[in-house]
């Protein structure tokens, strides 16, 4: 590709360009590549900054690169010596208006011992939305938990936002020893609910060992913003003890229980107090304790997975998570087993942001 002439026709495709090896390394993008992906920069050296990918760490060996298409085509084709294609789809809420948004990548070998590889996008996001709303996607899931366990506890996770972007937040940390859990649910969806939740990731006090004083303080910050009553935000926030056997947890509005299994069958938890909002902007929280043995399972659900509407206008129900839980070894299977129950239940198309946690005590 050192040749200048070839490199200008490519540069006047439409479609973006780009040529890889066979060690993922890419050696050359187009300009229409690199208008949609890199801002008009040199997008060469590794894929993830080619594609303007955010992910921290080795590109390939982050949290979320499984969900990379990119990098799942380009494996492909370099296993096999084949052509390969995979096309991607994202959404971008307009104001209401809710655009589909379809881009095809197609990746062959362009010689005969498989060590360089060339990749052509089609149907391009080109516009300036799209790459924001792209990037918006990038930095929400660097929001998300990063690892399998937290404290000595074991813990699994799904997240699909409705929208590319969502309001659903999931947390977890430590501190003290002590293993936390925090799941949120903003009002809304879109680009406006996922600037809330990066509010919560960023005003929730994880230096706070009580939760209920956490919760307090976020509905102070919360009010601060100056919001207007339709926007509000639900949270439900545990703290495992394995040490003293103990799960203390407290509620901000958050209408689906948290779900506790043990050997007797399923604990619903509940308690009643308002979202963080402008509605009572000095309500006090509380922390409720309870005991747990090992082996039992902790989950955490948004209203989108209770909420979720099949083809028949029915939803899939707290009863249904509550079967989901009851036939699960453990939290990593329980979170298999209820992304497919709500996959086949409404046929992927879900009607809010589906977000669930599950813990292993």
């Amino acid at each position: 590709m050192n040749n200048g002439r070839y490199k200008k026709v490519l540069d006047r495709m439409p479609q973006g360009v780009f040529v890889f090896d066979d060690k993922l390394r890419v050696k050359f993008t187009n300009a229409a590549f690199r208008r949609s992906f890199s801002d008009g920069g040199k997008a060469s050296g590794s894929l993830s900054k080619a594609v303007g990918c955010r992910q921290e760490g080795k590109c390939g060996e982050g949290a979320y690169c499984g969900q990379c298409a990119f990098l799942r085509v380009m494996k492909n084709a370099i296993a096999d010596n084949l052509e390969k294609e995979e096309t991607m789809h994202t959404t971008v809420d307009r104001g209401g208006r809710t655009d589909k948004l379809s881009m095809r990548i197609r990746v062959l070998p362009i010689d005969e011992k498989g060590k360089l590889f060339l990749g052509l996008t089609e149907g391009t996001y080109q516009t300036e939305i799209e790459r924001e709303m792209l990037s918006a996607q990038q930095i929400q899931r660097r929001l998300l938990p990063a690892g399998k366990s937290m404290g000595g506890v074991n813990y699994a996770y799904t997240y699909i936002p409705k929208y590319g972007v969502g309001g659903d937040l999931p947390d977890v940390y430590e501190l003290n020893g002590q293993t936390y859990g925090i799941l949120s649910d903003v009002s809304g969806k879109g680009i406006s609910a996922g600037m809330l939740s990066a509010f919560i990731k960023a005003a929730f006090d994880k230096k706070q060992p009580d939760l209920s004083v956490a919760l307090s303080q976020l509905n102070a910050k919360f009010n601060e913003l100056n919001q207007d009553e339709r926007s509000y935000i639900t949270v439900s926030a545990v703290r495992i003890d394995k040490n003293a056997g103990l799960l203390r947890y407290a509620v901000a509005g958050h209408n689906v229980p948290i779900l506790l299994k043990n050997e007797y069958g399923i604990n619903e938890i509940e308690a009643p107090a308002p979202p963080i909002s402008n509605w009572m902007p000095d309500f006090e929280y509380r922390e409720n304790e309870m005991p747990f043995e090992h082996g039992d399972i902790l989950v955490m659900l948004t209203d989108g997975v209770t909420e979720c509407t099949n083809s028949a206008g029915e939803q899939f129900g707290i009863e249904r998570a509550e079967s989901v839980l009851m036939q699960s070894r453990n939290a990593e299977d329980f979170i298999a087993k209820i992304k497919s129950a709500l996959g086949v239940f409404c046929g992927g198309d879900y009607s809010d942001d589906v977000t669930a946690v599950a813990f292993d005590l």
